[in-house]
This record gives C-alpha cells, sequence and structure tokens, in this order.
C-alpha cells in the first residue's frame, strides 16, 4: 500500500509517500481502507517535535510514529476475531491519535475505540474532516468550559478546523455565540450560525463593552489578562490552541489566577473518545453541525499540504482524499 512516511523531525520535506506492507489486524483491530484523512494541530506536533515536552510522548530523536495522520474516514475491510462491534463494509470515522496514529495511508489498522460509524448524510471527505476538531471544541465548551443554554460565548480563532466546529457545537447548547476572525471569513462565520462577528482587522475585541460567561481560545497570541478583562465574574476562559507563549502563561498563571478570583482560566488537552464521537455524529446526522473543507491535496502532494496548513489561514479543514 501507499502511505506517508516520516522518520525524522522537520519540515514539511521530511515526509515521504513510500510503498509499505499492508498492516493486518490484530485481534483486538479493525482494519479501515481509508477514503480521506485530513490535517490537525497533532499532525504539526507530530511532523516538528515541537513544543519539545511533546517528544516525551511521541519520541525524543525522532517519531514514535512513522505514519503521521489522526483523522480518517473509510471502510472496514477486515476485524480481528474479538470483535463484535464492527462488521466488513460498514462505514467509519475516528481519531487515531490515541491508538498510534497511521491515518495518512491506504489502510489502517486500529483499536475499535478509536473509530465510530459515520453519518450516512455525510461523504468520506466531510467525516475525516469531523472527529479530532470536533471533539476538541466539544471538550472545551462542556467539559472545561462548562457550558449552558443561554451563555454568552465568544470563539476566537472561529474560523479554523476547530473554531468552525466550536461556533456551531456552541449554539447547539443554546449560547449566544460571537465568532472573531478576519475580513476574508466574515461570511463563513454567517454561514454557520454566528450571531456576532468581531473582524479582528477592524475591531479589538477587548475594547467592546460586551462581557462574556465562556471564552474558547483556538488561535491567536492575546495576552491571558485581556481575555480576563472580558469575562464576566465567574466567567471561563478555556485555552485550546495558539502561540506557544500563550499557552504558557495560561499553565502558568491560570491555576493562581483560579485561586484568587472568581474567573477561571484552564487549558485543554483533547483526549480521543468513541463517547464524543458518537455524540458529534449526531450533530452530524441532525445537521447542526456541518464540516467545513478548505482545501484538498493529493496524498502525494502531503508536504504542500502542510506548507499551508503551518500558514495558519485555513478555513474550516484541509483534506488528503485517498
Amino acid at each position: 500500500m501507499k502511505a506517508i512516511v516520516c522518520h525524522k523531525y522537520g519540515s514539511p520535506d521530511v515526509l515521504e509517500l513510500k510503498e509499505i506492507e499492508k498492516p493486518l489486524p490484530l485481534e483486538n483491530e479493525v482494519l479501515v481502507k481509508v477514503h480521506a484523512a485530513s490535517l490537525n494541530f497533532g499532525n504539526l506536533v507530530l511532523l516538528k517535535g515541537k513544543p519539545f515536552l511533546a517528544r516525551f510522548a511521541f519520541g525524543l530523536l525522532r517519531p514514535k510514529y512513522a505514519i503521521p495522520g489522526g483523522d480518517i474516514a473509510g471502510v472496514v475491510e477486515a476485524v480481528g476475531k474479538n470483535l463484535k462491534q464492527f462488521q466488513p463494509g460498514d462505514e467509519v470515522f475516528g481519531d487515531l491519535s490515541s491508538s498510534g496514529w497511521g491515518g495518512f495511508a491506504e489502510y489502517v489498522s486500529v483499536q475499535e475505540f478509536a473509530i465510530a460509524l459515520k453519518p450516512t448524510n455525510i461523504s468520506f471527505e466531510q467525516a475525516a474532516a469531523s472527529p479530532m476538531a470536533s471533539v476538541t471544541a466539544l471538550q472545551g465548551l462542556r467539559d472545561k468550559g462548562m457550558i449552558k443554554t443561554g451563555q454568552k460565548v465568544l470563539i476566537y480563532g472561529a474560523s479554523g478546523g476547530v473554531g468552525t466546529f466550536a461556533v456551531q457545537i456552541a449554539k447547539s447548547f443554546g449560547a449566544e455565540v460571537t465568532g472573531v476572525c478576519s475580513t476574508r471569513n466574515v461570511e463563513i462565520m454567517r454561514s454557520i450560525g454566528a450571531d456576532l462577528i468581531i473582524d479582528y482587522t477592524k475591531e479589538d475585541f477587548t475594547q467592546t463593552k460586551e462581557r462574556y460567561d465562556l471564552i474558547l481560545g483556538v488561535n491567536g497570541s492575546n495576552s491571558i489578562s485581556a481575555y480576563k478583562h472580558v469575562l464576566k465574574p465567574n466567567g471561563n476562559f478555556v485555552h485550546v490552541g495558539g502561540a506557544e507563549s500563550q499557552m504558557f502563561r495560561s499553565l502558568v498563571f491560570g491555576p493562581f489566577i483560579s485561586m484568587t478570583g472568581s474567573k477561571k482560566i484552564s487549558n485543554l488537552l483533547q483526549r480521543a473518545n468513541q463517547n464524543d464521537l458518537m455524540y458529534v455524529k449526531e450533530l452530524l446526522e441532525t445537521g447542526k453541525v456541518k464540516p467545513i473543507i478548505d482545501k484538498r491535496y493529493k496524498l502525494s502532494e502531503v508536504s504542500e499540504a502542510f506548507r499551508y496548513f503551518l500558514e495558519g489561514h485555513a478555513q474550516g479543514k484541509v483534506i488528503l482524499p485517498i
């Protein structure tokens, strides 16, 4: 089979398309013929080996997982003899980040807890766009942010993969959602139902009179004090992604701020979860959430896909049809 292989940390140029042996499922694994995969921030960590602390999970000197790729959608080809949840022919999607990665390939053998039945009303590409980004948004809003109906929620970095899901999932909880994005992404915000839109090239969200119950920081390099300033008393700021300096400040100062005042500052470390994936599946099937796809690249163009992704301006998800 064809697969993208990475044997050292570095730029997208270290990624190689190679012919390797097709995997066989172990007794507790499912063999999936991959129809589509997508790029995520976790793929960048696996590629670059940064931040350095991540290497303790991904490999200190070189990548522990030779084939990158977390999000996939495809068709079950075979199942281990001990498994009952899936059958050959089932259409599935999932997040492989907690079960060995390996999604940038024509086939992958994966533990069944990493996948779920694909929503029947969306394509393989749309399904591959969904798992990691949607579950990240869900866990940030529901588990860390403790979102409630009627709250005012701000999504900073609302036009990317996690951000577009976060806007829609927050709406599904009955929140009033403000999306922060650039001018080129305003129409995307309207199309996914944002109640209010702040164009950060024209307006500073910290200078408005509005205050929020929950802020999800998906991208950007704003200071923690800036987010704290626009939180209501008892409000929550959840750091999901953005500049490394911002992550460091939220990790170091967040607990102190949370202990000494009513406003809470926390970080999300997303974890693949089949129950959460099935929750998102229902949102997709009922039309409450729709994946936004920016660009598609062939498997042989994966280096180009990563270079585009690294620019940080993707409108939704970057997809690899396989």
